[in-house]
């Protein structure tokens, strides 16, 4: 057998080549290919990427045919830095680049490493998740930024950096769903809407939590007024149950909302 080349065979009997090399004592898997010539070949790179300084993370792209970036990248990491890691992850001083594809990396803080050498991180439409208990989890979760969250609207990056995703530069404007932030003369207000058939404001209020319950009491009398729709409603984990319920009990909502829900209750009679 050609270096770095060994025959398997799939269940049933078709044979194929996987390839392989061992470096500081770590045996490496790089793939399965469906010639002997072609695993050899692989193992090539692989070994030229361990060991020729001059690959780097700007130019490795012209010296891999048969291998995937992501274990390209991985071998880089493993001979620049000493630490082997399976998801296409380059450690730097303070942070680490995650690489979704050759020319597409992502930057996290240190603290995200263990998270991320674990999770492997998909994209879909744009929105980036991972794997986590059986579902998909957004990535933007972690900085408190809600599901189906817009940019610009609900969250922004600071330095204009949609590629950096370290704590600092991801800034959360509105946390809660049905809650936009607003300002009057000078001083940050919130307005709470609820869509049914159209954006209904239901008020604004002093802060964020407020809103958000008062979005949360728009749904509850949507919901008692016959209207079924699948609300996500808040979860205001800054309040007691008790601090919960004695702002919902006195928070007001708009008599315009009111109304209109009483309308709808009168059609459905």
């Amino acid at each position: 057998m050609l270096s770095g080349a060994f025959s398997a065979k799939t269940k049933d009997g078709t044979i194929y080549y996987r390839s392989s090399l061992t470096y500081k004592r770590k045996h490496i898997s790089l793939g399965s290919f469906p010639t002997e010539e072609e695993a050899h070949l692989a193992y090539k790179e692989g070994t030229s990427l361990l060991s020729e300084s001059e690959i780097t993370l700007e130019n490795y792209t012209a010296y891999i045919k048969l291998l995937d970036f992501a274990k390209a990248i991985t071998l880089l990491n493993f001979r620049d830095n000493g630490v082997y890691i399976k998801n296409p992850i380059y450690l730097k001083q303070n942070y680490f680049l995650y690489f979704l594809a050759p020319q597409m990396e992502y930057k996290f803080d240190i603290d995200d490493l263990f998270f991320y050498s674990s999770h492997k991180i998909m994209q879909r439409g744009g929105r980036l998740f991972v794997n986590e208990y059986g579902m998909q989890t957004g990535i933007l979760s972690r900085y408190g930024v809600r599901n189906h969250a817009v940019l610009d609207a609900d969250y922004t990056f600071a330095n204009g950096n949609p590629f950096d995703y370290s704590y600092a530069n991801i800034i959360v404007i509105n946390r809660y769903r049905g809650v936009a932030q607003t300002e009057h003369n000078g001083l940050l207000r919130y307005q709470a809407f609820i869509h049914i058939n159209g954006n209904y404001s239901i008020g604004t209020y002093s802060s964020e939590e407020k809103a958000a319950i008062a979005y949360n009491k728009a749904v509850d009398l949507a919901k008692a007024a016959g209207i079924h729709k699948n609300f996500e409603e808040n979860y205001i984990t800054e309040l007691s149950a008790r601090e919960y319920a004695e702002i919902y009990t006195n928070l007001k909502i708009s008599p315009k909302y009111i109304n209109y829900l009483s309308t709808l209750s009168a059609i459905s009679d």
